[in-house]
């Protein structure tokens, strides 16, 4: 469903959060926050609070935004646990159909990820490759805690945007 932002700003908290909640992938706690600062003067202007409220988080209950993400192209994409929106990005960017090379090239990126960061790969796929999505894998790999930290995030601000431009007319 598309809303307008006058009927994003008229909805109750809970109402919003139920619409909104996820936005953050399985962290509803952002959408609660960013209902606080209604009303939205624009689209924009409620992105802007998703984003303000994921920065003004404690590096904790970011972590946990983090974590709560699935894999790209894993075993919850595959067996279908993954939100709606999630399948729908990830099937978008050809991760839904990969060659049995490419899935176990995706399975060992995601396992080097994961276990030298704490945290599944985040990047917002809407509009990539499955090409450019591997070079990205491999290039942040090299970064260190803190620079994919903040990129991790930078990527999840990035899926608030695409999402809530999905959801809310301009």
């Amino acid at each position: 469903m598309t809303f307008s932002i006058d009927q994003i700003n008229a909805l109750s908290n809970a109402g919003f959060v139920e619409a909104c909640g996820d936005v953050a992938e399985h962290s509803p706690w952002v959408a609660e926050a960013a209902a606080q600062k209604r009303p939205f003067a624009s689209r924009a202007a409620m992105i802007a609070a998703f984003e303000a409220s994921l920065a003004a988080a404690a590096p904790e209950a970011q972590l946990a935004l983090l974590r709560a993400h699935p894999d790209l192209a894993g075993k919850a994409a595959i067996a279908g646990e993954v939100t709606d929106d999630s399948a729908r990005e990830q099937a978008g960017a050809g991760l839904g159909s990969l060659t049995a090379d490419e899935f176990a090239r995706f399975t060992r990126l995601n396992a080097a990820y994961r276990a030298r960061f704490g945290f599944p790969f985040i990047f917002a796929v809407k509009g990539a490759t499955k090409e450019q999505i591997l070079y990205a894998f491999e290039a942040r790999l090299k970064n260190t805690a803190e620079t994919e930290f903040t990129t991790a995030l930078e990527q999840v601000m990035r899926i608030f945007s695409f999402r809530i431009e999905d959801r809310v007319s301009p």
